[in-house]
């Protein structure tokens, strides 16, 4: 399946432009996903908004965005005012500087982009970069508007592409003294040898088994469980409803014998 792009823009290195396609790294939709139902009709429950004075349904077209000047009184802001404001960093991630690898501090990663080039002709450029990165062990350093606002970016080179990560704003981060102030400086010196026994025993190479989510392997299995138990519903004519077209169950069929084999490469393992 071809990747969808979240974002499609210009890598920029001094003279140096190429075209470049962005896609999330990570997705949860494989994850169970509930929605909200009323208990006593089994009818799916719908959101709205709702003005706060009236009481009335507000339709799409009249909702909008407002900036609080005092009680009840905003600064209305429409999608045209909003995309004035917009900055070069819509379409162009500038690296602007380069920092060894090593200096990045890993609380301030938030989420990781896959980032390839967009054209053939931009290839090169893009090649050049990544490899010029890789030689010398430093990310780059730039910035991106990402939800109409302006992140911190860095750009990591990885095999053939490279891995864009937004940053978390400098106050979002909270200062650690005011945690770990109190925690004793130095550990025991006999100590520290036995607990380097233990994670010598404990040590392996990394896996991505090692982040699995046994809570959705149990409500996979919750949920086979009250499907079985579940009767048929009925037409008007007392006859079982046909199953609805879907390859929702086909997913869930995939994720099952997914699990399965990973239960059973575990025992065999």
């Amino acid at each position: 399946m071809a990747p969808r792009y979240y974002w499609k823009g210009y890598l920029k290195l001094s003279l140096v432009t190429c075209p470049v396609a962005m896609s999330p790294a990570t997705s949860e939709s494989e994850k169970v996903r509930f929605h909200t139902l009323n208990r006593d009709t089994g009818n799916r429950v719908v959101s709205q908004y709702v003005d706060s004075v009236t009481g009335k349904p507000v339709k799409e077209d009249n909702e909008a965005k407002g900036y609080a000047r005092g009680e009840n009184d905003y600064v209305i802001l429409t999608d045209d005012d909003l995309d004035r404001v917009a900055l070069d960093t819509v379409k162009t991630i500038d690296i602007e500087k380069f920092v060894p690898a090593d200096n990045i501090d890993w609380i301030y990663l938030e989420k990781p982009h896959y980032l390839m080039p967009d054209d053939a002709v931009g290839n090169e450029a893009f090649a050049v970069i990544r490899d010029a990165m890789k030689a010398d062990k430093v990310v780059g350093v730039s910035k991106l508007v990402m939800g109409r606002r302006e992140r911190a970016v860095i750009l990591e080179p990885r095999d053939e592409g490279i891995v864009l990560w937004s940053l978390r704003f400098g106050d979002e981060v909270r200062p650690e003294e005011n945690y770990f102030e109190d925690i004793e400086a130095e550990a025991d010196p006999d100590l520290v040898p036995l607990v380097q026994k233990l994670i010598k025993q404990k040590s392996a190479r990394w896996s991505t088994n090692m982040v699995s989510d046994p809570i959705q392997t149990s409500l996979l299995k919750l949920i086979e469980e009250k499907k079985k138990l579940l009767k048929p519903k009925k037409t008007a004519k007392g006859k079982a409803a046909p199953a609805p077209a879907s390859n929702v169950v086909n997913i869930m069929d995939a994720l099952k014998k997914s699990i399965q084999a990973d239960l059973k490469g575990r025992k065999a393992g």
